[in-house]
């Protein structure tokens, strides 16, 4: 399963069932992705067609297979009513790593009453030459580095080149570098 960062983008929800007798209701929404939990604003008084366009960003771990969208109605006096709920699959996402706002079914009970429009982006995670190997790899006696240690071993060479007796020559190639003192 990939890692890296899932971006959701909460756009709006469209015919959601009125839990209210008298009064609009006010929907939000926890979205959940594996163990993390987020929770949209209130989208006061905006009854069954409510619009957020807020964003999410969740890390996203081996294992992550889908999001969960539960839809909720505040409540200032009682406990929040539920609404609906909707399950977005991952794998499309993680294939294409970009979805626009789609509807997905709000389902309640088994049966359909709404749906919610959300948008996906997937980033994978960036993997070091360190992570995809165990044991450093030698080249001829000549060690690989990173892009940050050839900097900073450059930095070294200098300093210790202006405190030597002996002159130093550096030449760096991508993620190599390869010091020789010369006499």
């Amino acid at each position: 399963m990939p890692q890296g960062t899932l971006e959701v983008l909460l756009v709006s929800a469209k015919d959601l069932e009125n839990t209210e007798f008298l009064s609009k209701m006010d929907p939000y929404l926890i979205l959940t992705c594996q163990t993390q939990e987020q929770r949209s604003s209130v989208a006061s008084g905006q009854g069954s067609e409510p619009q957020w366009n807020e964003s999410f960003v969740f890390t996203v771990s081996d294992g992550a297979s889908e999001l969960n969208l539960k839809i909720m109605d505040k409540d200032t006096f009682t406990k929040d009513d539920f609404v609906g709920e909707a399950t977005v699959p991952l794998d499309p996402l993680f294939t294409e790593g970009s979805l626009p706002p789609t509807a997905y079914s709000v389902v309640k009970d088994g049966e359909y009453c709404g749906e919610i429009r959300v948008g996906l982006t997937f980033t994978p995670e960036r993997s070091s030459s360190r992570e995809c190997c165990e044991e450093e790899q030698n080249y001829g006696g000549w060690k690989e580095s990173s892009e940050e240690e050839s900097v900073r071993f450059v930095y070294q060479s200098q300093m210790l080149e202006k405190s030597s007796e002996f002159p130093l020559r550096c030449v760096i190639v991508p993620y190599l570098v390869m010091l020789r003192v010369v006499s």
